[in-house]
């Protein structure tokens, strides 16, 4: 990968680390404390990924308003406990070492809050790889995933876009990314479905983080 582009793109969430347990205990905190019922745990895997309100719609069948509560309860759980229920994937660390060695400048393009994602890769020792971090604002803006990664290329001043390719583990990732002008390879690691990322239009899969070394 590393002869093929100049800029490298990274989902956060389920491609840098597993933060499923903190995700799914603040859906369930947020569903509990509005009274609606919570499905069982493996119910709310598709929460890893998508932006938090689409989720607490589509997947829960809150209306908009009530999305909009949850996402604030979720958050208040989130920003204090839930973002360090959390680790980064083994190989994570000296594949961002490799790559950022090569030359290469890297960028974190995830739906997850910017605030909370600096959070995150600060307390992991991550930060340090990464010349831009992009997230969604907690005021709303950047709500999809083709916004976060455009802004991610405008930071890092990417001209040609075909000298920069996304990395993430669901379609969304795909998908946003292929609005915005770039490709994605697959991370296989994380919390796709099967054939999900293929059917989204992934270059290729990688099925550990090495494989991008290749």
């Amino acid at each position: 990968m590393k002869n093929n582009y100049d800029y490298v793109l990274f989902d956060l969430d389920g491609t840098l680390t597993d933060s499923s347990e903190g995700i799914i205990n603040c859906a369930v905190y947020a569903l509990t404390e509005l009274g609606k019922p919570a499905p069982d745990r493996e119910s709310l895997r598709p929460f890893l990924g998508p932006p938090l309100s689409w989720s607490f719609c589509h997947l829960c069948g809150l209306d908009k308003a009530e999305a909009e509560e949850a996402v604030k309860i979720y958050r208040s759980r989130y920003s204090t406990i839930g973002l360090f229920e959390n680790r980064p994937y083994d190989g994570i660390r000296e594949l961002l070492r490799a790559l950022k060695d090569s030359g290469l400048r890297l960028a974190v393009a995830t739906s997850k809050p910017e605030v909370f994602s600096l959070r995150i890769l600060e307390r992991f020792e991550l930060r340090e790889f990464f010349d831009a971090v992009v997230g969604c604002g907690l005021d709303g803006s950047l709500d999809t995933k083709a916004e976060v990664v455009a802004e991610a290329l405008r930071r890092l001043g990417v001209t040609d876009k075909s000298r920069a390719v996304m990395v993430g583990d669901r379609r969304y990732d795909v998908l946003g990314a292929a609005e915005a002008g770039i490709r994605t390879i697959g991370a296989g690691w994380g919390y796709a479905e099967e054939g999900e990322l293929e059917a989204a239009g992934a270059l290729w899969i990688a099925k550990k983080p090495e494989d991008l070394l290749a």
